[in-house]
């Protein structure tokens, strides 16, 4: 497999809310905590704040504050923010847990997006993807990085190990 190719599946492996994670995870019961909980069934807005974790299956989320807003009873956009935001989520097949951060990480289910924003950093293993913006879009599988100005992508991919 070429760097190129490497790189793209490290991606594609990368995002909690996307396919790549275990099958089982969104047949999984969300466990949410945190300090304090807002509900608004009305305006379909659910604010968490303060050492917020959530957990379903495999995927496991920590934030200061956590906003999912809700369109027609479905998630319609969640945001999660903190010093930093974290995400851990176990890809089928794999026997390592793909982790990321940033300080802002946004999804936006309507156009199948997740982006994160702000000391944006992915690893699975010894590899790693580092930028002050990353925008994955998951319906078409591209990737962009970079947030112009002197920001540079930073990529961290390992020699392939040699089989015996």
């Amino acid at each position: 497999m070429n760097r190129r190719a490497r790189l793209a599946l490290l991606l594609l492996l990368a995002w909690p809310l996307a396919a790549p994670a275990l099958s089982t995870d969104r047949r999984q019961p969300i466990h949410l905590e945190a300090d304090t909980a807002d509900i608004d069934d009305r305006s379909g807005l659910s604010v968490y704040r303060g050492n917020v974790t959530l957990d379903q299956g495999s995927l496991h989320i920590t934030a200061d504050e956590l906003r999912v807003h809700l369109k027609d009873g479905e998630i319609d956009r969640i945001y999660a923010s903190g010093r930093p935001a974290t995400f851990r989520q176990r890809p089928d097949g794999k026997d390592q847990d793909v982790e990321g951060e940033a300080l802002r990480m946004e999804y936006h289910a309507a156009q199948d997006r997740l982006i994160l924003l702000e000391q944006a950093q992915v690893r699975q293993g010894g590899d790693s993807f580092a930028s002050e913006r990353i925008v994955y879009d998951i319906a078409t599988d591209q990737v962009q990085a970079g947030a112009g100005g002197s920001d540079r992508v930073r990529i961290i991919i390992q020699p392939r190990r040699e089989k015996p």
